[in-house]
């Protein structure tokens, strides 16, 4: 048994990112463990206001909890930092809570954002986990991949594009992946919004197909450490 972490910016994107794949590694007895930094909602107010939103934010770590148990991780960890104003506090400030959950769970494989998201809080997200993650002797971390989020990698115009250079098939995981989803159902937007339920499976089906299979999920690889 292996120990798995997605360390994900906010509630859904872990499910978005890389659903199938942790699905996939919950059946063959991985530990799944979630790690969610922001508390995704305050952003859509001008002030940052987490008590007028606390009913929304208690939704939103009902429905981290149901996802995760729909495809099988342990209960998530909720960091609750400001959502969308990562940049507006210190890099470490985010890396000790992250350190944190790696030193906890141990785990020999880390998902995380891909570095040039649109998303301040993803690109923000993926170098802590970096920092966190960073190779020193005795560390557990033999393998770090990016994944994609649709509504935040795609809509990138400038940096680093999402290349990507390992495919994983979830073809058995996409229905898993669609209930996990469905646990998030105020996160999502009618088609076609790429934040849907149609845009989701379409992206699953084009990757697939990219290597011949029905669906599959995309990362690139940020370190891969074989024996």
């Amino acid at each position: 048994m292996r120990s798995v972490l997605v360390a994900a910016a906010h509630p859904d994107d872990e499910v978005l990112g890389c659903g199938g794949v942790l699905a996939s590694h919950a059946a063959k007895g991985d530990a799944v463990h979630v790690l969610i930094v922001a508390e995704g909602a305050t952003s859509r107010d001008s002030l940052r206001d987490p008590e007028a939103r606390k009913p929304e934010l208690a939704d939103l770590k009902a429905s981290a909890s149901r996802a995760a148990s729909v495809i099988g991780a342990e209960t998530p960890h909720l960091l609750g930092l400001p959502d969308n104003r990562l940049d507006t506090l210190p890099l470490l400030d985010i890396i000790k809570p992250v350190e944190f959950i790696v030193e906890a769970v141990a785990p020999e494989i880390v998902y995380t954002h891909h570095a040039g998201d649109l998303n301040i809080d993803h690109r923000i997200v993926h170098q802590a986990v970096v920092t966190a993650c960073r190779p020193v002797p005795g560390s557990p971390v033999r393998a770090i991949y990016a994944f994609e989020t649709l509504s935040s990698t795609e809509w990138q115009t400038s940096g680093e594009r999402f290349r990507p250079q390992r495919w994983v098939d979830i073809k058995p995981f996409l229905p898993q992946k669609r209930r996990a989803l469905e646990a998030y159902a105020a996160e999502m937007r009618p088609y076609p919004h790429a934040r849907s339920f149609e845009a989701i499976e379409a992206l699953a089906q084009v990757r697939g197909a990219s290597v011949g299979l029905e669906a599959a999920e995309c990362f690139m690889v940020v370190r891969e450490v074989l024996q």
